[in-house]
C-alpha cells in the first residue's frame, strides 16, 4: 500500500471499466484524484465510494474531445491539491462500427477527436502543470487492436488507438529530459462496457476468448494494475514504451 502516497492523479475515462478500476486503486495507494467523464452521477458515485474508503477526491464531468475540458481538469487538480503528478488518459470509444466503404466521415472524425485528439489535448495541459513540480508520468489507453490483431470493421477506432503510440513515444522523447515520462498500455479483450458492445452474441465472446493465450478476457481491476505500475516510482526509468497488457493474444496465430 501507499506508491501513490503524496500523489495527484486524474483519470479520464473514470466512469466505468479501465478507469474506474484504475481510480479506485490509485486511491487505494494513496493517491488524491480528480476523475473526470462525461456522466456526472457515475463520477459522483465513484467519488463516494473513494471517500467511503477513506480515500481524497474530486469529480468534473465534460467531454474529452474539448481543450477547455481539458484545462478545467488540470485546474481542478491545482485549486484542490496544489498540484498534478500522475494522468492517466483513458476516455475512448469504439466510434461508428461496420464496413470502412460505409462509415461516415463524421463517424470516423469522432473516433480520431475521442481517441486521439482527447488525449492529446488532454497531456498537452497536464505535462503543462507537471513541469512546473519537476515532472510525472502521462498514461494512454491504447489497444492490441491494429497493433498485433486486426478486425474488420473497426477503422477509426483501430487508426485512433495506433495513433496514441506515436504521441507516447515522441511526447516521451520531448519531455523526457524534464522529468515527464509517458507511457501507454495496449490491453487485450477486456470486460467492460466497449467489450460487450463489439462481442454481443456467445459466439463473438467464445472467439474473442479463444484469442487469447490465457483462455479468459480481463477484468478492469487487472489493467488498473499495470496502469498503477506505470503510474507509480516503480517504473521510474520506463518511458517512451506501449506495454501488451494482453493475455497472450499477441502470440496466438490459431
Amino acid at each position: 500500500m501507499g506508491r501513490l502516497q503524496n500523489k495527484v492523479a486524474l483519470v479520464t475515462g473514470a466512469s466505468a471499466g479501465i478507469g474506474r478500476a484504475a481510480a479506485k486503486l490509485f486511491a487505494a495507494e494513496g493517491a488524491k484524484l480528480v476523475v473526470g467523464a462525461r456522466r456526472e452521477a457515475e463520477l459522483a458515485s465513484l467519488v463516494a465510494e473513494i471517500e467511503a474508503e477513506g480515500g481524497d477526491a474530486v469529480a468534473l464531468a465534460g467531454d474529452v474531445r474539448s481543450e477547455a475540458y481539458a484545462k478545467a481538469l488540470v485546474a481542478l487538480a491545482v485549486e484542490k491539491f496544489g498540484r498534478l503528478d500522475i494522468a492517466f488518459n483513458n476516455a475512448g470509444t469504439l466510434g461508428e462500427a461496420g464496413p470502412s466503404t460505409g462509415v461516415s466521415e463524421a463517424g470516423w472524425s469522432d473516433a480520431i477527436a475521442i481517441n486521439l485528439t482527447g488525449s492529446f489535448l488532454g497531456a498537452k495541459h497536464q505535462i503543462a502543470e507537471m513541469l512546473k513540480h519537476g515532472g510525472g508520468s502521462v498514461i494512454f489507453t491504447s489497444t492490441f487492436v491494429g497493433y498485433s490483431f486486426a478486425f474488420a470493421g473497426v477503422a477509426g477506432y483501430a487508426a485512433s488507438k495506433s495513433g496514441l503510440i506515436g504521441l507516447t513515444q515522441a511526447l516521451a522523447a520531448e519531455f523526457g529530459p524534464r522529468g515527464v515520462r509517458v507511457t501507454a498500455i495496449l490491453p487485450g479483450a477486456v470486460e467492460t462496457g466497449m467489450y460487450r458492445e463489439m462481442n454481443d452474441t456467445a459466439d463473438k465472446q467464445a472467439f474473442m476468448t479463444n484469442l487469447h493465450a490465457l483462455k479468459r478476457v480481463a477484468q478492469p481491476e487487472e489493467l488498473a494494475r499495470s496502469v498503477l505500475y506505470l503510474a507509480s516510482d516503480d517504473s521510474a526509468f520506463v518511458t517512451g514504451t506501449a506495454s501488451l497488457v494482453d493475455g497472450g493474444a499477441s502470440i496466438i496465430r490459431g
